[in-house]
C-alpha cells in the first residue's frame, strides 16, 4: 500500500481547491499539489451563477461579490439597448483572486495540506514526476491543472484543441458608478463583455475579435492595448471611453478543446478545465468547476459513474456557449433580424430570455 493521503489532487485553483474541501467533507484524507510559489491569481474577474453559488454555499465559503442585476445586451456601435434580462438572486461578479482567496482559507482552516512550488513534469499510473528523478506516489489522483497540464496529457494524450478563429483579450480598469450588471456589447465579428469588481469601482473587460490565424505559443500574454481599442473603434462613446482606460491588456487565442474522450485513465480523475475548457460565453467556466468538484468528492470510489452522470450537462454547456459565441457576432440582415427580435422581447417578457437557462442555473448538486 502506498503511504500518504487518499487523494492528491493536482492544482490548486478554483476546481482544486473547493474539491479538497469536498473530498474532506467526506472524510476522505487529502492534500493538494501547487506549482505556483504562493496561491495568487492574476486580476481577472468571473461570474458565479447560482449552480455554482450552491456549491459554494456547501463548502461555507463565500468570497467578496456584488449582486449582479441583468445580464444586459446592447448594439455595441449604437450603444442602443436590445435587451436587458433581470436576474434572479444567486448572481454574483467576483474577482477571481477573492475567490481564490476564500477557497484558500477555508482549506487552510480545514487543516487540508496545501503544498506550493510543485512542479509536476509528467503523470504515470501511480506517481508523479517532478524532474531529476524524484517521483512521488499518489493513491487517487484528481487532476486540476488545467486544459494544458501533465493530468491531461496522461488522461488523453492525443486529444488536440482546435482554434476557433477567435482571440480574447481582458483587461480591468478603474470606474465610477457603473450600473452592477453583465454588459454584453455585440457587433459583427467581435464582441465585448464588461461588468463591475469588488466595490464596483474597477470594471472587468473580456472582449473577443475573429481572426483567421492565432500563433502564439502561450495561452495569455501581454499586448499593446491600442490593437484593443483599434479593433472597437466604432463602437459607441461609452465603450470607447472605457478601452482609453486601458493600460494592461492580456490577449490569448480560443480553442476548441471540446469533449476530452475520457475524464479518467487508472486512479486518475480530471475535473474543470483539465476535463472540459469551457469557452467563455456563458459565464460557466467556473461554475462548471465547483460543480466537478463537489460531485467527484461524492463520487471518487466510481469515477467512471461519475463521469457518465456528469457528461451530458456538461456537453450541454459547452454546446450553449458555442452558440453565443456565433450569436453575438451576427452582421448584416441577420443582425437586424435578431436584434429587432431582441427589442420585442425586451418589451414583452425580457426575464424569459433568461428562463432559457433554468435548465443550467436552477441545478443543485448539493441536493441542498
Amino acid at each position: 500500500m502506498i503511504d500518504g493521503p487518499e487523494v492528491t489532487i493536482l492544482g490548486a485553483g478554483i476546481a482544486g481547491l473547493a474539491c479538497a474541501l469536498a473530498c474532506a467533507r467526506t472524510g476522505r484524507s487529502v492534500q493538494v499539489l501547487e506549482q505556483a510559489p504562493a496561491l495568487t491569481e492574476i486580476g481577472a474577474g468571473l461570474q458565479i451563477a447560482p449552480n455554482g453559488g450552491r456549491v459554494l454555499n456547501a463548502l461555507g465559503v463565500r468570497p467578496r461579490a456584488l449582486e449582479s442585476e441583468a445580464v444586459h445586451l446592447i448594439d455595441g456601435r449604437t450603444g442602443r439597448r436590445l435587451i436587458r434580462m433581470p436576474l434572479g438572486p444567486g448572481f454574483r461578479l467576483v474577482h477571481r483572486a477573492d475567490l481564490i482567496a476564500a477557497l484558500a482559507e477555508a482549506v487552510r482552516a480545514a487543516g487540508i495540506p496545501v503544498l506550493t512550488g510543485i512542479h509536476v513534469e509528467a503523470v504515470e499510473a501511480a506517481s508523479l514526476h517532478r524532474g531529476g528523478g524524484i517521483t512521488v506516489p499518489f493513491r487517487r489522483l484528481v487532476g486540476a491543472d488545467g486544459a494544458r497540464g501533465p493530468s491531461r496529457t496522461f488522461v488523453a494524450p492525443d486529444h488536440a484543441a482546435r482554434f476557433t478563429g477567435q482571440v480574447a483579450w481582458r483587461a480591468i480598469v478603474p470606474v465610477e458608478d457603473w450600473p452592477r450588471e453583465a454588459q454584453i456589447h455585440v457587433g459583427p465579428g467581435r464582441h465585448l463583455v464588461c461588468y463591475p469588481l469588488r466595490d464596483g469601482r474597477s470594471l472587468n473587460i473580456v472582449a473577443v475579435e475573429e481572426r483567421a490565424e492565432w500563433t502564439a505559443a502561450g495561452w495569455s500574454q501581454p499586448d499593446d492595448p491600442g490593437r484593443l481599442r483599434a479593433a472597437f473603434a466604432d463602437y459607441a462613446d461609452p465603450i470607447r471611453q472605457v478601452l482609453d482606460r486601458v493600460e494592461q491588456v492580456h490577449v490569448w487565442g480560443l480553442m476548441d478543446h471540446g469533449l476530452t474522450p475520457r475524464w479518467s485513465r487508472g486512479p486518475v480523475t480530471l475535473i474543470g478545465d483539465a476535463a472540459h475548457p469551457t469557452l467563455p460565453f456563458l459565464a460557466q467556466g467556473a461554475n462548471l468547476a465547483l460543480e466537478d468538484a463537489w460531485t467527484l468528492a461524492q463520487g471518487l470510489d466510481d469515477p467512471e459513474r461519475w463521469e457518465a452522470g456528469r457528461r451530458p450537462r456538461v456537453a450541454r454547456a459547452l454546446d450553449a456557449a458555442k452558440a453565443n459565441a456565433a450569436n453575438y457576432h451576427l452582421s448584416g440582415i441577420k443582425a437586424r433580424a435578431a436584434h429587432a427580435a431582441l427589442r420585442l422581447a425586451d418589451r414583452v417578457r425580457p426575464q424569459a430570455m433568461a428562463a432559457r437557462y433554468a435548465w443550467l442555473y436552477e441545478h443543485d448538486v448539493t441536493g441542498g
